[in-house]
């Protein structure tokens, strides 16, 4: 996530997907960097505050790899392969009959891809935050052909306030689904957790799927159509990319996670106010069940995991 000059969009309102322009002081910066991936080098031409530091420049860069993958994100996700069923499948079980008639806050929630399962399971009103606009500008095409009007779409940094957003005060269901493993430091992470709580009503509840240990042998070797690699440690936690493919070599997107969550530990959400924090059981998903021994590897040192918690009375 990254610390940027916020707008605020409507379904109806899609701007042309660019590098993000920060008009908030003379400074101007050029970075060139290059990709560990199959796309040209790529130029991000920025007016800066002078303050501005290498976490949240490097944070924007992660902004635009999504916009870059925004026309192929939903086509890996419509695959079938093991990483995708296993994800969804797994919030499908832990979402159970919780969604029926709920609202429902999703943040980082991209082109809409969870938000659709959960109004496909009876969810009255999403609103979805992100700050890839390329992202929702996908998810919007995807609403307009169903012909309905149920999510509506918002451009923030949700590790940042959200109170200049026309959001509900609280929702039934708050969803973040992998946003915490691009948190690059405690104070990120936090503001996300802070946001999660924050608009989730007392007793309502938290779905958000999150790497395990992103090191993982079964994330690692791509024998699940995804692949983690190069591997950074940072302060309190790991940096490493991740590719849409099994053999790492496609497009690659920059990834953190902090300790204080890919660890297993609880502590970090129950700081912020949730209880009842559980993992969904890897066998309620049926990509599972159908082949166990080819989840052996992964079962042995879990690469991902789906909680599920509830804000406290």
């Amino acid at each position: 996530m990254c610390e940027s000059r916020v707008h605020t969009r409507s379904a109806k309102e899609p701007t042309k997907g660019s590098p993000l322009v920060f008009n908030q002081s003379m400074t101007r910066i050029k970075l060139r960097f290059t990709r560990p991936s199959r796309l040209p080098i790529t130029d991000l031409d920025y007016s800066v505050r002078d303050s501005l530091d290498i976490k949240q420049i490097m944070a924007e860069v992660v902004k635009v790899e999504y916009g870059a993958e925004a026309a192929n994100y939903d086509s890996f996700w419509t695959t079938g392969n093991a990483f995708v069923r296993l994800d969804s499948e797994l919030f499908i079980s832990a979402l159970g009959t919780s969604a029926a008639g709920a609202s429902i806050l999703d943040l980082a929630g991209g082109s809409g891809i969870k938000a659709r399962f959960a109004i496909n399971a009876g969810a009255v009103a999403v609103d979805i935050v992100d700050l890839s606009q390329a992202m929702m500008r996908e998810g919007q095409k995807v609403e307009e052909g169903l012909n309905r009007n149920v999510i509506r779409w918002f451009e923030a940094d949700i590790s940042k306030p959200l109170d200049h957003l026309p959001l509900r005060p609280q929702y039934d269901i708050v969803m973040a689904h992998w946003p915490l493993d691009h948190a690059d430091s405690m104070e990120v992470l936090e503001g996300m957790l802070h946001n999660i709580t924050s608009y989730l009503k007392p007793g309502g509840r938290f779905f958000g799927v999150r790497c395990c240990d992103p090191r993982a042998p079964a994330m690692v070797s791509g024998e699940l159509g995804v692949v983690f690699k190069d591997f950074e440690e940072i302060p309190g936690g790991l940096k490493f990319r991740y590719a849409f493919d099994s053999a790492g070599s496609g497009t690659a997107i920059e990834a953190t996670s902090m300790e204080a969550t890919y660890s297993g530990s609880t502590a970090i959400y129950e700081k912020f106010g949730l209880v009842d924090v559980q993992i969904e059981p890897y066998e309620n998903a049926q990509v599972v069940k159908e082949n166990p021994k080819m989840w052996e590897s992964f079962l042995r040192q879990p690469g991902l995991a789906m909680v599920k918690a509830t804000k406290k009375l």
